[in-house]
């Protein structure tokens, strides 16, 4: 009989302290337990690590099924990028992992969320097939409907073959997925870098899913189920504030500076999010602020992002960077 494959579970926080407990009740109640749970605080102020070491004290090191609990506490905010790059090295260096079961601390893992990945990545071995680069849950809003902001779509020129095998598995082809519950194959993470330390909130995780399915396949399980409780039931067109600059700088790194599309993608993308920050602006009550936000995004995308050891130096050590990081951080060649 073959081993399952050992998940380590990563959660990045911030300042939402009521929000990590549905996610850390999740993840510890399920029907399957990840085999290691690493929390990464990003520098919260509001007693989330308090919270965490009391929370470990009652549970201890290591819990009464084996998962092994792996608390890092951040002294300065990296963003979720930041966060992500710290919590998925440590779960493939130091704690073997084979896939990385990556979320916020606004993800409430459901029973089954796990076991219904696990099904499905044997379903994907006893037929002989690669090993996904990552799987994606459905991701329901706080009420249970499809949240939007995490839609999975259907790869793009996909052939019927690709597509009858994924029907047939139950999955679905896909290319790019949000940081709200996917499972990464640590051979993409060796194969093709972490995600982009400098990206700091928004995009990284279109980046990284992109980057890694290239040129290699990933699925969406549609019964592998989370919610994902944000303030608000809509997606990224939604009135932004201040945060406009980062999706507008790091959708251009990755249409720029990044080695995940291909050129076509590249221009069907830039082409939608023009379209949709036009948009955005339009329905705005404060559109002087998103201007001011589209200008500097435009301005500072003409940089490359700094590699993950100069955002995280003075924050974390990382021991090892993966060549793949460095090269997304060059413009892209085909």
């Amino acid at each position: 009989m073959t081993a399952r494959p050992r998940v380590a579970a990563v959660v990045v926080t911030y300042n939402r302290r009521a929000l990590l407990e549905g996610t850390l009740r999740g993840l510890l109640g399920a029907s399957v337990r990840p085999d290691a749970l690493i929390v990464v605080d990003n520098a919260s102020d509001d007693g989330t690590a308090e919270f965490l070491r009391d929370w470990a004290a009652g549970e201890g090191v290591r819990t009464s099924d084996g998962t092994v609990l792996d608390l890092v506490r951040l002294e300065t905010n990296t963003g979720g990028a930041g966060g992500f790059v710290v919590g998925m090295e440590r779960a493939v260096q130091d704690h073997g992992a084979d896939y990385v079961w990556i979320m916020d601390d606004d993800t409430e893992p459901q029973e089954s969320s796990l076991e219904e990945a696990l099904a499905a990545l044997a379903r994907i071995r006893d037929r002989g097939l690669p090993a996904p680069s990552y799987l994606a849950s459905l991701v329901r809003w706080s009420d249970g409907r499809p949240h939007p902001m995490n839609r999975t779509k259907e790869r793009l020129a996909l052939d019927s073959a690709s597509r009858w095998t994924a029907e047939s598995l139950g999955l679905t082809n896909i290319r790019t997925a949000s940081f709200v519950s996917i499972f990464v194959s640590a051979e993409a993470i060796r194969r093709d870098g972490l995600p982009i330390a400098d990206y700091f909130i928004w995009n990284d995780d279109f980046e990284f899913t992109a980057r890694i399915t290239r040129r290699h396949a990933a699925f969406a399980v549609p019964a592998s189920e989370v919610l994902h409780h944000t303030k608000t039931f809509g997606d990224a067109q939604a009135d932004p504030g201040d945060r406009f600059y980062y999706e507008v700088r790091n959708k251009l790194w990755v249409y720029f500076r990044s080695p995940a599309l291909h050129w076509w993608e590249r221009v069907l993308f830039l082409g939608a999010s023009v379209r949709n920050w036009t948009r955005t602006v339009a329905r705005s009550q404060q559109r002087s602020r998103l201007l001011k936000g589209l200008l500097r995004g435009v301005k500072d995308s003409l940089r490359a992002p700094r590699a993950n050891a100069e955002v995280l130096a003075g924050v974390y050590p990382l021991r090892e960077i993966p060549a793949g990081v460095r090269k997304a951080s060059a413009p892209a060649g085909e």
